[in-house]
């Protein structure tokens, strides 16, 4: 069992409703991070269990003789990133984790190369009906994914693509709604 934010032990680890709010984690991430590590302000992203930063490494300079070139010396820079901010980003994850109750991962990206670095993989328990393991399994057998998991991951990730404006005002939406459940009614 886990701990509730409160330090209560609870079945599953931590609940919804004791988790810390992350509604000021971008601005805070931003605020400490050193100025010299990205170009411009990092994508963060947060869900119930992670943060995630990704910043942006200034452009390579110099020619490459083609595309693979130039994306092997942008994962090399990403790489040298990683080694060289490890200790600060350690210490600036563990301070987050605190603040925020969630892990934090790290990302970079120069030109068309993105790499993120110890990202989490949370199971998802889930109960699918015969049409919906074919469909899992037919993924699988065509070799677009090794595993029932990562076909399911695949098809998360495909929707996601292809519904990003629905999913934005779906999340506008609930956050209407939490901020008129937070005023309450007006008696």
């Amino acid at each position: 069992m886990g701990r509730g934010w409160s330090g209560h032990r609870v079945r599953g680890g931590w609940q919804q409703a004791d988790l810390p709010s992350a509604d000021d984690a971008a601005a805070w991430l931003t605020g400490r991070l050193p100025d010299t590590w990205f170009t411009e302000s990092p994508r963060i992203t947060t869900d119930r269990e992670e943060i995630i930063v990704v910043g942006s490494l200034p452009p390579l300079d110099g020619d490459f003789p083609d595309e693979a070139a130039r994306a092997a010396a942008e994962s090399g820079r990403i790489a040298r990133f990683r080694e060289d901010t490890r200790d600060e980003r350690i210490e600036i994850a563990r301070q987050a984790e605190h603040r925020y109750a969630r892990k934090i991962a790290w990302g970079a990206r120069i030109g068309s190369t993105e790499e993120l670095f110890t990202t989490l993989s949370i199971p998802v328990m889930t109960r699918l009906r015969q049409p919906e393991r074919l469909i899992l399994d037919t993924l699988v057998d065509a070799g677009v994914a090794r595993s029932r998991s990562e076909a399911l991951a695949w098809a998360v990730r495909l929707v996601g693509e292809h519904a990003e404006s629905w999913l934005a005002d779906l999340r506008a939406a609930m956050s209407k709604v939490d901020d008129l459940r937070t005023q309450g009614p007006n008696l």
